[in-house]
């Protein structure tokens, strides 16, 4: 006696042991990082402002007849501008979902919040560190090439040349990490990038207002102060006298800052809903 198989065993699916995770999770979000058009025009602007200013700043040294104390600091000008690039990458990486809904079926796909967010971080930062390292070294050799046989001429085995180029990678990195944990947090395009810009700029003009007693207490925590260090070979001449952190004591500072951003983000993002 034959025997028909019912309808259900035939259509049986065999799902996949566990839960989603991070595995699952990272190559989404790639993905979707990629599938923005916030994503080619942030980028695009992060290259013409480090290399544009860059290329400006070094070639105002070329006629110079003394060697300018830091010209490092002088062709990696534009980080300072590149930064606001790609913390607002990071923050169009996850408020924009938020703007369109789409959040919803990124939540719905996979619920596990943190993990969402611990994948957009991994990408972000994944990104952002290799983009940056790319740019500060093609803009340092840009700048050897311009200032190739005058008085300003640096070369990658000055002292001090290498960590600049390294760290410069690692601080842009971070610098998406506090965009991304800020927008986790605001969830708004708009007062993400607001709050961002005030956090680089603003918090700077507001602290020179200040008494000295102060500025001396607090402009060491500034992103702004830590990035000048990490940018410049010898300590910049705004800061002179002004108690500073080491490049590499101020990077753990970022890292701590975006760590705080981003846990905060993740409990806001399970305490509300999407």
């Amino acid at each position: 006696m034959t025997t028909t198989p019912s309808t259900s065993i035939i259509f049986a699916k065999e799902l996949p042991a566990g839960r989603a995770g991070l595995r699952h999770a990272i190559p989404a979000e790639w993905t979707k990082f990629w599938s923005v058009r916030s994503t080619p025009w942030s980028l695009f602007a992060l290259v013409v402002a480090t290399l544009g200013l860059g290329a400006l700043s070094t070639n105002a040294l070329h006629g110079q007849q003394f060697a300018t104390l830091d010209p490092t600091r002088r062709v990696l000008v534009g980080f300072n501008l590149g930064q606001f690039a790609i913390g607002v990458l990071g923050v169009l990486f996850i408020s924009a979902e938020y703007g369109t809904g789409q959040i919803r079926s990124t939540l719905a796909a996979l619920p596990r919040r943190p993990v969402v967010l611990g994948a957009k971080a991994i990408v972000m930062g994944g990104v952002a560190l290799v983009v940056g390292e790319i740019l500060s070294f093609v803009t340092f050799y840009m700048g050897h090439a311009i200032l190739a046989g005058t008085a300003s001429h640096v070369s990658l085995s000055d002292p001090g040349v290498m960590r600049v180029l390294i760290e410069s990678g690692i601080y842009m990195s971070l610098m998406g990490l506090i965009g991304l944990g800020i927008a986790s947090i605001i969830r708004n395009s708009a007062g993400s990038i607001a709050t961002f810009a005030g956090l680089i700029l603003i918090l700077t003009l507001i602290l020179g207002a200040m008494p000295q007693a102060i500025q001396n207490a607090v402009s060491r925590y500034l992103p702004a102060n830590i990035g000048a260090t990490v940018f410049s070979v010898i300590t910049p001449g705004r800061l002179q006298g002004t108690p500073v952190f080491s490049s590499q004591a101020g990077l753990v500072i970022l890292a701590v800052y975006a760590l705080l951003l981003l846990s905060a983000g993740c409990f806001f993002m399970i305490r509300r809903d999407s």
